[in-house]
């Protein structure tokens, strides 16, 4: 008997310490709302709808599964921010910087993505519907299964003019006289 008492207050001690390694750092929602900067900050799961964050500084941040419906975040630096599940629908990304973000699963319907830059960041199954994409440079990233704004679901395999390569002997395609600056590789 006072095994199973031990044995039960035992698990709940450690299933409480696991919701608290998940949940959203306080501290850190506080410090963004006071100075619209939080790099490297613990925000998933949080709510920040309809907040304005021109500017703000979310390097490296962690906003995995967080509602950023219709958020300003015009010129926000997102650079290498894990916004994988994150809800960014009607939001203000215009100007922003992704460069190297995680947005795999994320919806960004009917976004404002003008001018952003998006350059090597994973958008694998996100949601781009009716987004507005504008000027927004897309170089290096990972579209496989992506809905984009019209609608259609991208493939889940390389692209023809891809610079990945799944098998070797293809890597022959491209010669240096016919495209300039390409590179081949195959996956590991």
């Amino acid at each position: 008997m006072k095994l199973q008492i031990l044995a039960t207050v035992a698990l709940l001690g450690c299933l409480s310490f696991a919701e608290q390694a998940l949940a959203l750092n306080q501290q850190d929602l506080d410090q963004l709302k006071a100075a619209s900067a939080c790099p490297r900050c613990d925000l998933s799961g949080a709510d920040l709808t309809q907040l304005n964050l021109t500017g703000a500084n979310l390097r490296g941040a962690n906003l995995s599964g967080a509602t950023l419906s219709q958020v300003n975040l015009t010129n926000a630096d997102l650079t290498g921010a894990n916004l994988e599940a994150a809800i960014l629908n009607s939001a203000n990304l215009s100007g922003a910087s992704l460069t190297g973000a995680n947005l795999k699963s994320a919806s960004l319907e009917n976004a404002d993505l003008s001018f952003a830059g998006f350059i090597s960041a994973n958008l694998e199954a996100a949601n781009l519907k009716g987004a507005r994409v504008q000027f927004t440079n897309f170089r290096g990233v990972n579209f496989r299964l992506t809905t984009l704004g019209n609608g259609i679901v991208t493939s889940d395999k390389p692209y023809w003019w891809s610079l990945e390569r799944t098998i070797p002997t293809e890597c022959n395609k491209f010669k240096a006289e016919n495209a300039r600056g390409t590179t081949c590789y195959t996956r590991q």
